[in-house]
């Protein structure tokens, strides 16, 4: 070997090798590594890191002998594993700086509710009943800690957060990224309801005057021991880190108390005084202590950014300072309305640079909003801010803002002379610098090409400004070309004939163009923009742009799977944008932009190709549905023969969404395709998918329905499907494009499957349907499945009822809760169909008859009889109201104690019910018209017990209003039945339209 290569490898071998990483076990293994570890000067593992390992292996569910996932058990591993994540906490002394800025929230939350546990605060436990002078100061603590948790967690969701890049797609990342993202809105649900009480404990806290401790790893290490073991030490006042009660109270409880006191002046401008109180006591304590001696740190320069928004917000007679500021003007200007004012602020701001950017932004945006909610004199004020804002901009040197150029595309002589003002107020030509002169220069050189009017460039290249700024040569060569050059061609009117022909222009920056890609709908504009994007950096994936674009899992496996780049991600945003459209019944821009994404994949893909053809197929069912099918116009032929061809199709690796078949099920279902659903659709179909097996056994039920005989083999199988799902036995879940698909039962709780039965029949069921004789049927089945428990007092009538099975094998497997809300839910929706359907109306009048709402109840039976009649006119038919359904509305008015409205509905009967009559006429506290009733009674009986009982009460007026009732010539025994009956007929019509009237 030669000398080099000796030396080389001497070399090599002496290089320090990296030590490996500590894995979280072995923790587990040696009780004193931990403390050894976080005493190094850069610990690998870090301490969060830490944290997260162990609690992540602590909440690990386990899976049984029966291959069932279990929640993580209760052991020793864990308890030990959770009191090491506390340890490294504590380690960090509970510096929720640091906690928060490393951890996630489900993780914190789970790490802060261990410390309350350990801490012997119950679970369950309402933080706000608990008196905090009378606890261990630990545990007073940690209740504190949690709550200061909770509030500052709020506040900072309230912040917009600027999305990572994501790296390549990922199928297990993005669902776990999903679950995290969902439980972590899961959290901050809670958290904002208990938010009131998280308030009133940290208010409490203020009261304190006593100090507190924090645990530290000794306290921990003692409250891991066994129970005789512990000497108390953990629950004196000298153990763990102390921290004094002026810090907790003043410098951080108010501290956090003002930021959520300052987040909830967004919505109730009183509370900014609390917060203002908060903060500038923290300021003054900070000044008197000093912020060295703080355990937990403040961010001293974003507390006097809210002392100074405070003190803009809350200006009083003693805030002359505030008063002088910029922002407190600005404040006072868009409180006050006085927007002349506002914009000569921001004129003088362009000389003095004193407002930041972010702050002109804002402003103007708000300007907008108020714009935009119609007040059209606020349209002059934003040009006049926004052209500040800008030239602010151009001597800054920053992009021109995009919202310049749109409030330019119509420019005037008015606008030009602000605009020129603007330029000529912003800039001190004897004292600027020649880089801010070229600047301005250029800004207006430029606005000059771009506007096509020669007046109006005159009107700028005439300008004492401008000619300063320009020298001689520059000036003559830019009019020269104005006058020479042709005029502009639109080149978006006109055709694109290729996709990569569109020119690229850097003209504005990232930023600006995504926020177009967002906004949209136009296929061409949307390629362009990419190309644009795409021409100024190759590593991003503008398909994760918005995180508002969804694409069905089945189809993003295909996208996602192109090679190109900007193939890739036009193809996703088009159908994303498509789908959305589609669900916003924006039906125009939807087919524009499918019919691009179809144009597109043709050319490379014809497993893409189908899908979007399938898509186009949804969409025009869609379109039909909302536009010439919702005035019953049948469909076209040709879509007829599309939706078969769908259901027939048997292209192999083609990624179908199973919505798709349940829409053309549905759509056959509702144009009476019965015959083509009994008896073409493929088997292998009708075996495969379950939406389609039940739209067989529906149409070939609605088809057999004149006969009830012949009907009732086909409604038995349709009867057996519908039990089955409504079983206990069952459970329905959800599949990767959000549909609800039929399995086994594994873990059957009744909370579950309450859920996923109403889940399953809305998806298919409720919402695609709307011919009258298919939502009859299903109507009348769960009406039937309603009444099996043969309950007569909360039996509901409906139609066909009799062609359903009588009984249930298995009673208790039904989950007749679900059943119950289904039938309301059902109900509801055919009534927005048809709202005039008496026997859907009375349905849901027994519906709320049986859920004890006897005044809904009486509305829907009283509408129910008004669209059968003419509002009354002619005679509501007698299978409308039939003896059940009166002796109901007589019950509805009993116990809305309208006792005279019962005994006036007891003569509806066939046979009148005296005895239900004369009990109610006997009651005194009638909450009805009582004698003004009278006029509407025709039975002579119940006006002759009238006349005898106000004779016996010695209610003289009200029986002189019975004796003239009775003694109407025309209810007179001796007259013609048809007389009397006529004379029935003009009493029911009024009462029942005085009922309506009362209840309508």
């Amino acid at each position: 070997m030669s000398a080099e290569a000796a030396d080389r490898e001497a070399a090599t071998s002496s290089r320090p090798c990296t030590p490996p990483q500590t894995s979280w076990f072995e923790f587990l293994l040696e009780e004193a590594l931990l403390e050894q570890h976080l005493q190094k000067p850069s610990p690998d593992p870090p301490p969060v890191q830490l944290i997260v390992q162990f609690l992540e292996q602590a909440s690990k569910p386990s899976v049984n002998e029966q291959n069932q996932v279990q929640p993580p058990p209760d052991n020793k591993r864990n308890r030990i594993l959770k009191l090491l994540a506390l340890k490294v906490a504590a380690h960090l002394k509970w510096d929720l700086d640091v906690l928060e800025k490393s951890l996630s929230v489900p993780v914190l939350n789970m790490l802060l509710n261990e410390l309350l546990c350990i801490s012997k605060v119950p679970p369950g436990t309402k933080h706000v009943d608990v008196d905090l002078s009378s606890l261990p100061p630990t545990t007073a603590m940690a209740i504190l800690l949690y709550n200061r948790w909770a509030i500052r967690t709020i506040v900072q969701s309230s912040f917009p957060v600027k999305q990572a890049k994501p790296g390549p797609p990922q199928l297990n990342v993005m669902n776990q990224m999903q679950q995290e993202k969902e439980l972590t809105e899961n959290i901050l649900k809670v958290l904002k309801e208990q938010a009131a009480d998280s308030i009133l404990v940290l208010e409490g806290a203020l009261k304190l005057n006593k100090d507190l401790y924090v645990h530290t790893i000794r306290t921990l290490d003692l409250l891991a021991m066994e129970p005789g073991m512990v000497n108390g030490e953990t629950e004196c006042s000298t153990a763990g880190l102390k921290i004094s009660a002026e810090e907790i109270q003043c410098q951080v409880v108010c501290y956090d108390l003002g930021a959520i006191y300052f987040q909830q002046g967004a919505t109730n401008p009183a509370v900014h005084e609390n917060a203002k109180e908060k903060f500038f006591r923290t300021r003054e304590l900070i000044a008197k202590n000093g912020s060295s001696s703080l355990h937990f740190t403040i961010d001293e320069e974003r507390l006097a950014g809210y002392c100074q928004a405070c003190g803009v917000l809350t200006s009083s007679a003693d805030d002359a300072s505030q008063q002088a500021t910029p922002y407190s003007q600005i404040h006072s200007c868009m409180k006050s309305g006085n927007y002349q004012d506002l914009v000569k602020i921001f004129l003088e701001d362009n000389l003095t640079l004193s407002l930041p950017v972010q702050f002109r932004q804002s402003v103007l945006r708000e300007l907008f909003q108020k714009a935009q909610q119609g007040n059209d004199a606020l349209d002059e004020v934003c040009f006049k801010v926004c052209v500040c804002n800008t030239v602010c901009d151009v001597l800054q040197g920053r992009v021109i803002d995009i919202q310049f150029c749109q409030l330019f595309l119509k420019p005037s002589k008015e606008k030009i002379d602000f605009l020129l003002e603007v330029c000529s107020r912003s800039i001190d030509l004897e004292n600027a610098s020649e880089v801010l002169k070229r600047k301005m220069a250029a800004f207006l050189k430029n606005l000059c090409l771009d506007l096509e009017d020669l007046q109006l460039v005159f009107m700028i290249s005439s300008h004492d400004l401008f000619i300063s700024l320009l020298k001689d040569d520059e000036r003559k060569l830019l009019i020269d070309q104005m006058r020479k050059r042709s005029p502009r061609i639109n080149l978006c009117t006109k055709p694109v004939t290729s996709f990569y022909d569109i020119p690229a222009s850097a003209s504005v920056n990232i930023g600006q163009l995504e926020h177009q890609l967002i906004l949209s709908v136009d296929p061409w504009r949307i390629r362009q923009l990419l190309i644009e994007l795409h021409g100024m950096t190759s590593e991003r994936q503008f398909w994760t742009v918005s995180n508002k674009w969804e694409v069905p899992n089945v189809y993003g496996n295909v996208i996602l799977g192109i090679k190109d780049n900007l193939t890739r991600d036009l193809v996703y945003i088009l159908m994303a944008k498509g789908l959305h459209c589609c669900a916003i019944k924006d039906f125009v821009h939807a087919k524009q932009l499918f019919a691009a994404c179809l144009e597109l994949v043709t050319e490379f893909s014809p497993k893409l190709r189908q899908v979007m053809l399938n898509e186009m197929l949804l969409l025009d069912i869609y379109t039909h549905e909302a536009g010439a099918g919702a005035s019953g116009e049948r469909p076209p032929s040709d879509l007829i023969s599309r939706v078969r061809g769908y259901l027939e199709m048997r292209v192999p690796d083609i990624p179908l969404r199973q919505v798709i078949a349940e829409e053309c099920v549905a759509f056959l279902l509702n144009w009476c395709e019965n015959e083509y659903l009994t008896m073409q659709v493929p088997l292998p179909l009708v075996q495969t998918n379950p939406y389609v097996k039940l739209g067989q056994l529906l149409a070939a039920t609605c088809k057999e329905l004149p006969g009830p005989k012949e009907s009732r083999r086909t409604a038995k199988d349709l009867w057996e499907v519908v039990v089955q799902i409504c079983s206990v036995s069952n459970q329905h879940k959800r599949g990767s494009d959000g549909r609800v698909s039929l399995i086994k039962h594994r873990e059957s709780t009744l909370g579950i499957m309450y859920r996923c039965v109403l889940l399953y029949l809305w998806d298919f069921f409720f919402c695609p349907l709307q011919e009258p004789l298919v939502l009859t049927t299903i109507l009348s089945l769960f009406v039937k499945l309603h009444n099996v428990r043969e309950d007569i007092v909360n039996d509901i009538a409906a139609e066909h009822i009799s062609i359903w099975p009588s009984s249930i094998p298995n009673l208790q497997s039904v989950d007749f809760e679900a059943v119950a809300v289904t039938v309301k839910e059902l109900v509801s929706y055919a009534l927005t169909i048809n709202a005039n359907n008496h026997f859907w109306l009375i349905i849901q009048a027994d519906i709320y008859f049986a859920t004890n709402q006897y005044s809904a109840a009486l509305h829907y039976y009283l509408q129910a009889g008004a669209v059968c009649s003419d509002f009354f006119n002619k005679m509501v038919p007698p299978d409308v109201y039939t003896d059940q359904v009166i002796k109901r509305m007589i019950k509805c008015c009993s116990l809305l104690n309208c006792h005279t409205q019962v005994a006036i509905l007891c003569q509806f009967l066939r046979e009148v019910d005296y005895k239900t009559a004369f009990k109610a006429l006997q009651e005194q506290n009638s909450h009805d018209a009582m004698d003004s009733y009278y006029e509407y009674i025709w039975d002579v009986t119940i006006l002759e017990y009238l006349t005898y009982l106000h004779h016996k009460r010695g209610e003289t007026d009200k029986r002189q209003i019975a004796i003239k009732a009775i003694g109407q010539t025309e209810l007179n025994a001796s007259n013609p039945e048809e007389v009397l009956q006529l004379a029935a007929q003009r009493r029911k019509k009024k009462f029942l339209q005085a009922m309506a009237k009362l209840y309508f």
